[in-house]
């Protein structure tokens, strides 16, 4: 990737949140959907503010000045998504049916999980936010976009597309790093954590297993599965994780072994009828996309294909109707 024309991208695709047009009336919703939507676009806000404080830990880790300043004008533009989603969230609350907060699972989530990012590899951090970045960008914006079928949620959305994919480009950029030999090589010189370091951890690790189930099925699967009932988009995205994951080099990474490992487990004739429920928990996810989603045509055909030919193929899944 050229590292030089990205960053220029970055700064000079920034935009504001009052370039949209916020004066057109909100189509007409029923009372059901009128509820989903804004509740939706009120975790979207706080997802949204999520990812910034991820891509702050990004910018902390980097080592290239380039690279810092790209995740640091990320943390810029995961703040103004969130500004628009509460926009949103109010421009759809035309009857004031109830009022809405983050929903809980969501609250309980982050603050272990932004722990865990920052005192986890760097490889396993980055890991987690590629995995994030797909799903909020592949399934739920895309998803809730079509749902509402509105000319202000679509020009709001247009701006955030341009945004999130630069996102997915440097995500899968920063994969390739990891899973290179010049990365091992540095790792290997690198002197062990202490222990306490590596025990607190394991401790937000095992934080994130608690609430990821909760989290991922009340603000991803569950939403999801109203606004599209066809979970197309969400089987797209971890098909597109599997890919990752089970490329050379990807592979032998921990963060990639432990998920394929669970992935062996689920899908095992023997092992998958009596821990299939535990290790989809433990990855935090529905068990519907648990499943194998790839070929081995396509398995084979990813491992041959460079990042940059996998992120643009994750980024053509958001066309997907």
């Amino acid at each position: 990737m050229d590292l030089d024309r990205m960053l220029d991208r970055c700064q000079t695709q920034q935009w504001s949140v009052d370039d949209l047009d916020w004066s057109p009336a909100p189509r007409a919703l029923s009372a059901a959907d009128e509820q989903l939507v804004v509740q939706m676009f009120t975790d979207m806000a706080a997802i949204e503010r999520l990812a910034g404080a991820m891509f702050v830990e990004q910018a902390r880790r980097a080592r290239d000045p380039r690279l810092q300043a790209i995740f640091e004008s990320f943390v810029i533009d995961e703040e103004r998504h969130a500004v628009v989603a509460e926009r949103l969230a109010r421009h759809y609350d035309v009857h004031r049916l109830k009022a809405y907060a983050v929903t809980p699972a969501l609250t309980a989530f982050a603050p272990p999980f932004l722990q865990a990012i920052r005192t986890v590899s760097d490889d396993v951090a980055n890991g987690y936010i590629t995995a994030g970045e797909l799903i909020l960008d592949i399934a739920l914006l895309r998803s809730l976009d079509d749902f509402v079928a509105d000319p202000m949620s679509a020009q709001a959305m247009q701006r955030i597309n341009r945004d999130e994919s630069r996102h997915i480009a440097i995500d899968y950029h920063m994969v390739a790093y990891y899973a290179s030999d010049e990365y091992l090589l540095d790792l290997h010189r690198r002197p062990s954590p202490p222990l306490r370091d590596q025990l607190r951890a394991a401790r937000a690790m095992a934080l994130v297993m608690v609430h990821a189930a909760p989290f991922f099925r009340g603000v991803f699967f569950d939403p999801l599965g109203r606004i599209d009932p066809s979970s197309k988009r969400i089987r797209e995205v971890f098909k597109n994780i599997q890919l990752l994951a089970a490329k050379p080099g990807v592979r032998r990474r921990p963060i990639a072994k432990w998920f394929l490992l669970c992935m062996e487990v689920f899908n095992h004739p023997l092992t998958g009828r009596f821990l299939g429920g535990v290790t989809a928990r433990m990855v935090g996810v529905d068990r519907s996309v648990m499943s194998w989603l790839t070929t081995a045509e396509e398995m084979a055909r990813a491992s041959r294909a460079t990042f940059d030919e996998l992120a643009e193929q994750a980024l053509r899944a958001k066309t997907i109707h």
